[in-house]
C-alpha cells in the first residue's frame, strides 16, 4: 500500500500552491521560466475547475479530465516513472516501460483529483520564494508555502528544462519527494511480483479509484 495519504487534501495544495505568483519584468522571463511554467500549469488547473460547474461541485471525472487537459502538459511523467523504478526500470520492456507511465501517470492524476475536489470551499493563502539557478541550469526546484486554516506547509516542485521547455518531474509533500517514496514501494513490488506484478498492481490500484468515483 502506497504510504503517501493520497486522499489528504495536502496533495491537491502541492498542484495549487504557486497560484499567486507575481508578475516579473519582461527581462526577467527566460530566469523566471520554470517558475511561470509552474504558475501556469496550476492556474490552468484551477481556472478549470472552477468554471466547470460539474468540476467544482466535485465530480470527480471531470475535474480528471481538468488535471489530464490542463496540468499533464507541464510535467514529464515519463521522466517521474524512470526515476521512480530505479534500475528496475531497464529490466523492462519496452512494452512494460509504456504501461508503467500510462499507470503511474493515471495513479497521480487521480490521486490530484481527489485532492483538489476535497479543497473546495477552504481558504488557502501562498507565500512564494523564486527558484535559485544560474542561467545554464537545467535542473530547479520552485519552493513554495502553503497555509490553510491553522496549518502551514512547504511544497517543493522539482523541474529540468529539455527540448521543450521545462517539465515538473517530482513534487515534495510533508518533507518527502514522491519519486524517493514510490521507489522504495516499487522495489519491494518488483522484487516480490516481478514488472507484470507491479503493472498488475498499478492496474488494480487505478481501477479501484475510478470505481469509487
Amino acid at each position: 500500500m502506497f504510504h503517501i495519504r493520497p486522499h489528504s487534501p495536502i496533495a491537491a495544495l502541492a498542484i495549487a500552491a504557486p497560484a499567486l505568483v507575481c508578475s516579473l519584468p519582461a527581462s526577467a522571463a527566460e530566469r523566471a521560466a520554470p517558475d511561470r511554467q509552474v504558475r501556469t500549469a496550476v492556474e490552468g488547473v484551477i481556472s478549470a475547475v472552477r468554471s466547470d460547474p460539474a468540476a467544482g461541485a466535485g465530480d470527480q471525472a471531470r475535474v480528471v479530465a481538468v488535471v489530464r487537459r490542463q496540468f499533464l502538459p507541464y510535467t514529464d511523467f515519463a521522466r517521474t516513472t524512470r526515476l521512480a523504478l530505479g534500475p528496475a526500470w531497464r529490466t523492462a520492456n519496452p512494452v512494460q516501460q509504456q504501461q508503467l507511465v500510462e499507470q503511474f501517470r493515471t495513479l497521480l492524476v487521480h490521486t490530484y483529483a481527489l485532492s483538489l475536489s476535497q479543497l473546495r470551499g477552504q481558504d488557502v493563502q501562498f507565500r512564494y520564494t523564486p527558484a535559485q539557478a544560474g542561467a545554464n541550469a537545467d535542473d530547479v526546484v520552485v519552493r513554495t508555502r502553503v497555509i490553510t486554516a491553522g496549518d502551514e506547509n512547504q511544497i517543493d516542485y522539482r523541474l529540468r528544462r529539455g527540448a521543450d521547455g521545462w517539465k515538473i518531474y517530482d513534487i515534495n509533500m510533508m518533507g518527502a519527494w514522491l519519486i524517493e517514496v514510490y521507489r522504495r514501494q516499487f522495489a519491494d513490488i518488483v522484487e516480490r511480483d516481478g514488472i507484470d506484478g507491479l503493472i498488475r498492481y498499478l492496474s488494480d490500484h487505478n481501477a479501484r479509484q475510478a470505481g469509487s468515483r
